[in-house]
């Protein structure tokens, strides 16, 4: 029995060490929650106020309050009604995934205009005192694409690293990109460099959303591949890289660069939970969450929020608990 007793140990031990794409297989469901679920791509923070705040693609950037992170309520809109600029890139005045933060004593909400299938697109920013649903001043364009770039300026994820404001962005086309932005005004630096940071070998080159967590001496770049948006046919799936330079060169467990389709599996769908993507980090009391959209297959395919604690191997990767 002590043999059993010690060979036990020494097993789990050795998982513990194992790199993630090894426990891919184990995928944990979400937190279970109550309230207003539906939600897409969205972006979690904790106010000062102590709630919870979800923005989200939908309405004009729709939001979610929570006291707890298990019960959500529909909090109507970040904006009352679309700027005027929004209608440049789109009919409706549609905004996607929203990326909140806060910094210099204001809460900054980026979010992304566009139109299926184009990259005509902008990142737009707005500020507010409050981080609240009608609080929200739009102060226009961040960062623009153009039919003739090889990028798509949408899915924004922002990130303060030694001192310096980034960027990431990008779907599709070449995959993800990054540029510098000035802390002040939270746009783009003019003639800002636009770095290469994850791209697949194979077109259409399906990885998005973009998002990126320092831990440790390393920076992750946590990204959506595969396909979004077609409920139960949904095959989005999130993986992960890292670099010890925000601006990369990104790689896996293996070494595999993300710019040559390298990133390991972190979650993927299972069960009723199809399509797991769209997801943003933050943190609360000290630990860190995986906030992601879902689609569930017993409710036809609804987009769902997800919640997962995420924490740290001994080999510095994150994993999904």
């Amino acid at each position: 029995m002590k043999r059993l007793r010690i060979a036990a140990v020494l097993a789990a031990a050795l998982l513990s060490l194992l790199p993630t794409t090894a426990r891919a297989a184990d995928h944990p469901d979400p937190l279970p929650l109550t309230g207003q679920e539906i939600i897409h791509d969205p972006t979690v923070i904790r106010l000062k106020n102590g709630l919870y705040a979800a923005y989200s693609t939908g309405g004009v950037i729709g939001a979610r309050l929570s006291k707890d992170l298990r019960h959500w309520d529909d909090a109507g809109n970040a904006f009352a009604e679309p700027p005027s600029w929004w209608y440049e890139y789109n009919d409706t005045g549609d905004p996607w995934a929203p990326d909140i933060s806060y910094r210099d004593g204001r809460y900054w909400l980026y979010y992304a205009v566009s139109s299926w299938g184009t990259n005509h697109s902008a990142i737009g920013v707005a500020t507010s005192p409050s981080g609240l649903p009608g609080t929200w001043t739009d102060h226009g364009k961040v960062f623009t694409s153009g039919t003739s770039d090889t990028w798509n300026a949408i899915d924004p994820g922002v990130i303060r690293a030694d001192g310096r404001l980034w960027m990431a962005f990008g779907s599709y086309w070449t995959g993800i990109r990054m540029v510098e932005l000035d802390p002040g005004t939270g746009k783009a630096v003019e003639g800002a460099t636009v770095r290469h940071l994850a791209t697949r070998p194979d077109a259409p080159y399906a990885v998005e959303g973009p998002y990126i967590v320092g831990h440790g001496r390393y920076y992750y770049l946590f990204a959506s591949y595969d396909a979004c948006c077609a409920g139960v046919n949904s095959t989005y799936k999130i993986r992960v890289g890292r670099s010890t330079s925000v601006t990369g060169p990104y790689v896996d467990s293996d070494g595999t660069p993300m710019l040559e389709g390298g990133g390991d599996l972190l979650l993927a769908g299972h069960g009723r939970y199809v399509g797991t993507g769209g997801q943003s980090v933050f943190r609360d009391h000290g630990r860190d969450w995986l906030a992601y959209h879902y689609y569930d297959g017993d409710d036809n395919g609804t987009p769902k929020l997800g919640l997962n604690r995420l924490s740290w191997g001994h080999d510095g990767w994150p994993r999904v608990r």
